[in-house]
């Protein structure tokens, strides 16, 4: 599956995925355009995918997309990943993000996006 460029170079696409991501699990839900919500729900599924298996390889491997962000608990996202969300969506087979398209962006008119957990 090819994936989309949204206008960047490669690292900065990876980076920008890996700071949407953060926010997703931080926040549960995060506005964004409609094109990067629709690249990021792979990206947040297969951590969720990573944090229902709840291994320590599991976690290293999803240590390495996520950045080291605390919440208002001052848990880390990746322990809200794997203590909170992980064991919510135990068994759901796929599908743990949902995309809403809002109103078009003032100033670019760009197809706007809340994405979340269901």
């Amino acid at each position: 599956m090819k994936n989309r460029k949204l206008g960047v170079l490669s690292a900065h696409r990876k980076s920008m995925l890996r700071n949407l991501v953060t926010s997703l699990v931080i926040n549960g839900s995060i506005t964004t355009t409609e094109k990067r919500a629709l690249e990021l729900r792979t990206v947040a599924d297969n951590l969720v995918t990573l944090a229902k298996r709840n291994d320590l390889h599991a976690r290293r491997q999803a240590a390495q997309v996520l950045f080291n962000v605390k919440n208002n608990q001052d848990q880390t996202a990746l322990q809200v990943l794997f203590d909170q969300i992980g064991p919510k969506y135990q068994d759901r087979n796929g599908g743990y993000t949902r995309v809403n398209k809002t109103v078009q962006r003032r100033g670019d008119n760009a197809p706007m996006a809340v994405i979340e957990f269901v």
